[in-house]
């Protein structure tokens, strides 16, 4: 029982909505009960019957519901059109508007007790402080979500674990976020409740930590078994978001225009489903393929079309993101003072629990550009900074790669002792990507 189903509510109600009908107690009595059972019960003294609550509330032209809970006829099917309006509005871009969407209807339903109505209100309200960067907020927001699904079946809370991974993905935790998609696709397969939106929905989100922390083998096979899922999906969004994810499966084993083809098949379904904010992600993404291609003129048109897009969506921490991949290709197109500028802007912005990685990432390019430029110390200082960064992330295959610039570094300038020993660091990172942070794989799920 909530407040609003005590007595003394229900009591205040009945006396509000008798006065508003112009009703002596005697008149909303009727010939079913007395003036002084009515008086008893706008007292609060007691709780009317079910069979009293049908009647009054007939009497005054109200839902039994209604008079009984304080609730508005028709709120829960009011709220529910908002909670698809916050959706649509999201997934538009319109970040702001969503936010307030959600929250005036996470409001509304605890005031009056929908408490089938508020994880979705707080999964809104966590994509929402997802693509503006606030981290901490987004992860309470999931969690809560979380504990208030905790009652039911594994399927329905796959997109609040979703959300909590990425939420620590972004900050740098990748460890963590493979733990919480593992076990959850573990406890899905093991309830023997194979549902495809929510095995899809887990292991295209597994893919991207399992890709940084370098353990190709598994992000591929998590591809494998997600794009036997797809044709039981029943969420075009999610195919969409397949296909994105299983493009860094195939940008990692060399296949450029398999990877772009996939880009293609997601961009097409974000367009007519009109996926702002993804569909910005898939032009992201062929910006680094076509880097990765050489291609450096066109990456830079997809990388500026996916930066304008985010920031006009307010997507700030992605659009941080996309402007490391900017200034790699800007370096590399030798306007290294103009990346440079870009990359100071970025620190300011991402660190140790925002974007961790790609702040080691500008850090990695600022040594780049010091080096090219001369200034060795510089290089070693940026060098040192990304190091530190990601030895907090298991980012293995970034790990490895900074060691070799910083050991070459250390071996130009004499100091080949400590080369080696940073040379070593590289190694044990590559040796066996992925093996010495996580354990047995998840289960696979029940695939014809």
């Amino acid at each position: 029982m909530t407040d609003q189903d005590e007595p003394t509510a229900i009591g205040q109600r009945l006396q509000q909505l008798r006065r508003e009908r112009g009703l002596t107690q005697r008149a909303l009595a009727g010939e079913g009960y007395t003036a002084a059972y009515v008086s008893t019960l706008e007292a609060g003294r007691v709780r009317p019957s079910e069979a009293a609550l049908r009647y009054l509330a007939e009497r005054l032209g109200v839902t039994q519901d209604e008079l009984a809970t304080g609730r508005p006829a028709h709120l829960a099917t009011e709220l529910r059109l908002d909670l698809t309006e916050a959706q649509a509005a999201l997934a538009t871009g319109d970040r702001a508007a969503a936010a307030a969407r959600f929250a005036a209807v996470l409001e509304r339903a605890e005031l009056h007790g929908l408490a089938e109505l508020l994880p979705d209100a707080r999964l809104g309200l966590g994509e929402c402080a997802l693509e503006s960067g606030e981290l901490e907020l987004a992860r309470e927001q999931f969690e809560t979500a979380e504990k208030l699904l905790a009652d039911e079946p594994p399927p329905r809370r796959a997109a609040a674990v979703r959300g909590r991974a990425v939420a620590h993905l972004l900050a740098g935790e990748l460890r963590y976020a493979c733990y919480l998609l593992e076990s959850a696709i573990d406890r899905l397969n093991a309830a023997g409740l194979p549902d495809p939106d929510a095995l899809l929905l887990l292991y295209s989100a597994v893919i991207g930590p399992y890709m940084d922390m370098g353990a190709h083998a598994r992000a591929a096979q998590a591809a494998e078994l997600a794009l036997a899922l797809a044709p039981a999906a029943t969420d075009p969004a999610l195919v969409a978001g397949l296909h994105r994810s299983v493009a860094r499966t195939l940008i990692a084993e060399g296949r450029a225009a398999e990877a772009d083809a996939s880009l293609a098949r997601a961009q097409e379904l974000y367009r007519h489903l009109r996926l702002g904010t993804d569909l910005a992600k898939c032009h992201w993404m062929r910006g680094y393929v076509l880097a990765q291609d050489g291609e450096l003129d066109r990456a830079e048109a997809e990388l500026r079309t996916a930066r304008s897009m985010l920031a006009a969506h307010g997507a700030e921490l992605f659009t941080e993101q996309v402007d490391v991949e900017l200034a790699d290709v800007l370096r590399r197109r030798g306007r290294r003072r103009e990346a440079a500028e870009l990359l100071h802007a970025l620190l300011d912005r991402l660190g140790p629990g925002r974007g961790a990685v790609h702040a080691a990432g500008a850090h990695r390019l600022l040594g780049l550009v010091a080096e090219e430029a001369g200034e060795t110390e510089t290089a070693e200082e940026h060098y040192v900074n990304a190091l530190s960064l990601l030895e907090r992330t298991g980012a293995a295959g970034d790990l490895a790669d900074l060691c070799r610039l910083l050991g070459d570094l250390l071996r130009r300038s004499g100091r080949t002792e400590q080369a080696l020993d940073v040379y070593r660091t590289g190694l044990g990172h590559r040796a066996a990507p992925g093996t010495t942070t996580l354990g047995p794989g998840p289960t696979r799920p029940p695939i014809p």
